[in-house]
């Protein structure tokens, strides 16, 4: 099995337009669906700027502009009706998650699949008022989408044997390695990278050391491509509290957040969406600059 002709994807932020390019440079069509012309309008650019710099280098044997006839962008739910997988990737709330998830499905066709990017919620929650719940799976991508190699597939309880090797088949033809986990609280990715996360978090707050360098001795010392201070800012600090939050009330205090945590959050320090988080980050030209400038 290849990918479907066409992909929709639900929520133009940057996890859903990195998931869309990946797709569209597999050989899908993609449509993007946004909550208003304006959110609209600046997910297209965003895609557009990724399209053509993935054939600046050489990512793709098409050219842009035979890439981006294929790339839609909509605000009506009803665009998404000839789609053959349609992958949800609004925010972490539980409740928006489970209402897009809803409509989304209402309009598909029913041998269509449906798929959501949580990176920690219960697939069985957000499965619970889908009509169709075996043909629904999670599609944990990781940011930056484009150079990320790994997609953790989840399996819900009623989520059939068919979904799960159709799930695979898209990992391996979107050129990711795929890794099949159940439904299980920050399912095995953000279960085992939160641990880490949180306690590099409290070892900054405890003054063990700065975060440069708490960072240079996961990369250094367990061959970490990224530091987990480093990593919370890319992924946003915001989001790791969410994650946090969730998995505190399922699993327990070993991952309370630290109040270094709570306090960046409320004071808006979200990382590098935000300019300033564990580090300083400078405005960026390309999604490709990741690199902070200062930690704190």
């Amino acid at each position: 099995m290849t990918v479907p002709n066409e992909v929709g994807v639900v929520g133009g932020g940057r996890m859903g337009v990195g998931i869309a390019h990946a797709f569209l440079l597999a050989g899908a069509s993609t449509v993007i669906l946004e909550r208003d012309a304006e959110a609209a309008e600046r997910a297209l650019a965003t895609l557009a700027s990724a399209v053509r710099r993935s054939v600046e280098r050489g990512s793709t044997g098409e050219d842009a502009v035979a890439l981006l006839e294929r790339c839609a962008v909509t605000t009506e739910v009803e665009r998404l009706a000839g789609v053959g997988l349609a992958v949800e990737a609004v925010p972490e709330d539980p409740e928006l998650k489970i209402a897009m998830l809803g409509r989304v499905e209402a309009v598909l066709a029913d041998d269509a699949w449906l798929a959501t990017n949580t990176s920690s919620l219960s697939i069985g929650l957000l499965a619970a008022r889908l009509a169709r719940p075996e043909r629904f799976c999670g599609l944990h991508f990781f940011n930056p989408v484009p150079s990320s190699t790994l997609v953790e597939i989840v399996r819900g309880a009623q989520t059939s044997d068919a979904t799960t090797d159709a799930a695979r088949d898209w990992v391996h033809t979107i050129g990711k390695t795929p890794i099949v986990v159940n439904d299980s609280p920050g399912f095995a990715s953000s279960r085992l990278g939160v641990v880490v996360a949180l306690e590099a978090i409290r070892m900054l707050e405890d003054g063990v050391a700065s975060a440069a360098d708490i960072d240079t001795a996961m990369v250094l010392g367990y061959k970490f491509p990224i530091g987990p201070l480093h990593l919370t800012d890319l992924v946003g600090l915001d989001v790791r509290l969410g994650i946090a939050e969730y998995l505190h009330g399922t699993l327990g205090e070993r991952f309370a957040p630290p109040a270094l945590l709570r306090e960046k959050v409320a004071a808006g320090l979200l990382g590098r969406k935000s300019g300033e988080g564990f580090f300083t980050w400078p405005e960026p030209t390309s999604a490709d600059e990741l690199q902070p400038t200062k930690d704190h």
